[in-house]
């Protein structure tokens, strides 16, 4: 996964750096497949924010927190990035397991012909 950092009024650590790649890391693997990432961490005054974007497979997931302080956004940014990416997999996975051409009909006449 590639993963570019940006920090806007504030220097991007190596900690925050290797939590950031941590969680990424982690939702990479459950997307599978070529992933690229931006993370942009901003300070305004006495807010942490940070927003990341994750473009794969035609998807884009973007995630902004904000907090007192920036590891805590950072990890609640991420958390929520895993909740979007599994909402999306479940939304796909029902939909390609219930196909449109089955209806109640087809149902109820296959449970007579089993039952007789």
């Amino acid at each position: 996964m590639n993963i570019e950092y940006t920090g806007r009024h504030t220097t991007v650590t190596a900690k925050q750096k290797a939590q950031a790649a941590a969680g990424l890391t982690r939702i990479g693997e459950m997307i599978g497949g070529a992933c690229s990432a931006h993370v942009i961490l901003t300070v305004d005054k006495y807010r942490q924010m940070a927003e990341i974007s994750v473009l794969c497979k035609g998807q884009t997931l973007v995630a902004n927190c904000e907090g007192t302080d920036m590891e805590a956004a950072l990890h609640d940014a991420l958390a929520k990035l895993e909740q979007q990416w599994v909402r999306h997999n479940q939304k796909t996975t029902t939909m390609k397991r219930h196909p449109k051409g089955i209806g109640m009909r087809d149902t109820v006449l296959e449970q007579v012909d089993i039952a007789v």
